[in-house]
C-alpha cells in the first residue's frame, strides 16, 4: 500500500466498501448522440473497464436483470420532466450518488465507475435524452437549473453523496444541501496554481473559480473530499501507479480514467469533518483504496494534534 504523504485534513469516519483499481482501459471510443457526446466503451481487444459496462448497459434483458436493473424504457419514456412534486413521507432513502456536470468526459466516466459499483446514481446533465439513451434506467438523468431553489430539492431528493467532476454543473452554494452527507470535489486548482507566463493569464478565471468552489465546500459544513489532480490527460487508467506528495499535482500529470476511479473510491472513507490530497500518476500501487484514504485521513489527523 502506497504511504501517505501531507493531506490537508480536519477528521475521519468510514463509509462502505469496495477494493481495488485493477481493471485495464482501453482505447474509448465516443459515441454521438444527438446533441452530446457519450463515451460508451471499447469494443476491440482486451476486455477492460469500459467492455465490461457495456457487457450489461447494452447486453440485453436478460443481462439487466441478472444486474439486477429495470427493462429499459422505450425512446421516449423517462425523458419527459417530472413536474410533480413528491409528498415529504414519499422521501426516498438517501442511497443516491449525484454526480454534477454528468454530460462531460470525466463527468461520464464518474458516472461509468459507479455503475459498475452498481450504485444508484443521479446525474445533472444539459441533454437529458441524450443522456437516457446513452446510460438507460442506470442512471437517473435531470437537467434544469441549479440556482432554482424547486429544481434543486427535487434533485437533491435521495442524495446521499455528491461527486462534482469539474466547475462545470457545480451547486451555487449549500445551503440547501440538507441531508447530503458527503462531497466529492476533482479540483484542478493545484495545477492552475502551479501555471505560469501566458498560459497562467488564460487560466486565472479557471483558477479564480475552482479557488471560489473549494471555498464553498469547505464552508459547507458537509463532509468532504478535495482531490487536487495533476492535469487530466485522455491515456487509460488502471496501468500507472500513483504519487501523493505534497505539490506533486502542480507540474504531474493524472489520467482522467483515474481521476474518476479515485472520485468513486473517496465515497468509501468519509473523514467527519474534511479532506485534501493531492494525486497524479506515478510509481506508488494502491492495493486497497479504502484502508488506504483511511489510512490518510488518521495519518493527516495524528499531525494536526
Amino acid at each position: 500500500m502506497a504511504a501517505a504523504l501531507s493531506p490537508h485534513i480536519y477528521s475521519s469516519s468510514p463509509f462502505s466498501t469496495q477494493n481495488s483499481w485493477k481493471t485495464t482501459v482501453n482505447h474509448s471510443i465516443v459515441i454521438k448522440l444527438e446533441k452530446s457526446s457519450f463515451i460508451c466503451c471499447s469494443s476491440k481487444k482486451k476486455t477492460g473497464f469500459m467492455d465490461q459496462i457495456l457487457d450489461y448497459i447494452e447486453g440485453g434483458p436478460k443481462l439487466r436483470k441478472w444486474y439486477g436493473a429495470p427493462e429499459l424504457l422505450p425512446k421516449d419514456e423517462g425523458v419527459e420532466d417530472e413536474d410533480e412534486d413528491e409528498s415529504p413521507e414519499l422521501e426516498q432513502t438517501r442511497d443516491a450518488v449525484l454526480v454534477t456536470d454528468g454530460d462531460s468526459e470525466i463527468g461520464q466516466m464518474v458516472i461509468l465507475s459507479l455503475i459498475i459499483k452498481r450504485a444508484r446514481v443521479k446525474a445533472l446533465v444539459k441533454d437529458k435524452r441524450a443522456a437516457v439513451e446513452a446510460f438507460g434506467t442506470y442512471v437517473e438523468s435531470i437537467a434544469g437549473d441549479v440556482s432554482d431553489t424547486p429544481f434543486l430539492k427535487k434533485t437533491l431528493r435521495g442524495v446521499r453523496s455528491i461527486i462534482c467532476p469539474s466547475s462545470e454543473g457545480f451547486l451555487p452554494d449549500t445551503e440547501s444541501l440538507k441531508g447530503v452527507q458527503h462531497i466529492v470535489l476533482l479540483s484542478q486548482l493545484a495545477v492552475y496554481r502551479g501555471s505560469n507566463g501566458i498560459q497562467a493569464l488564460m487560466q486565472s478565471n479557471a483558477k479564480k473559480l475552482a479557488e471560489k468552489n473549494e471555498s464553498i465546500v469547505m464552508a459547507s459544513n458537509i463532509p468532504f473530499t478535495i482531490i487536487r489532480g495533476g492535469l487530466l490527460q485522455d491515456t487509460p487508467g488502471g496501468q500507472q501507479g500513483f504519487s501523493f506528495k505534497e505539490g506533486s499535482a502542480a507540474q504531474g500529470r493524472l489520467s482522467k480514467e483515474d481521476a474518476a476511479f479515485i472520485c468513486v473510491e473517496a465515497l468509501n472513507a468519509v473523514p467527519q469533518r474534511g479532506l485534501v490530497f493531492e494525486v497524479v500518476n506515478g510509481e506508488e500501487s494502491v492495493s486497497d483504496w479504502k484502508e488506504f484514504l483511511t489510512s490518510m485521513i488518521q495519518n493527516a489527523d495524528q499531525q494536526l494534534q
